[in-house]
């Protein structure tokens, strides 16, 4: 198993579907891909991009995000999701995490997670 280190990226694509829409998230009045979906797809990317480093007794979860989003999208378009692993501060991973439709940027932040013994996670809830 490699090590987990700075530079690690991670890619996924959709294509935007009507479960996906800020009306469908409650999040907004308009027929638009939703920030809570750019979210959760970039939380996605970041995680997958780091899970095959792990033993199977760990995991990530997500703590913090800082995204802008810019751009409105709709329903059939392909989106492209992107992480690079930024910054390691022991079990604090620190992602740069972007959003694509073709070539524009319609969102873009950062967004943290830690690693955790998955069991003993658990345990504590």
């Amino acid at each position: 198993m490699n090590k987990i280190v700075p530079g690690i990226v991670g890619v996924h694509e959709i294509t935007v579907i009507p479960g996906m829409l800020a009306t469908a998230y409650s999040s907004g009045t308009l027929d638009v891909f939703a920030t809570p979906s750019l979210i959760a797809y970039m939380e996605k990317t970041a995680m997958e991009s780091v899970a095959g480093y792990l033993p199977e007794t760990q995991t990530t979860v997500g703590t913090e995000v800082h995204v802008t989003h810019n751009k409105a999208t709709s329903v059939g378009k392909k989106l492209v999701f992107k992480s690079l692993l930024s910054k390691i501060d022991d079990r604090q991973l620190v992602f740069n995490v972007e959003a694509y439709e073709g070539d524009t940027l319609i969102g873009a932040g950062t967004h943290t997670r830690y690693i955790v013994d998955t069991e003993r996670f658990l345990r504590k809830l």
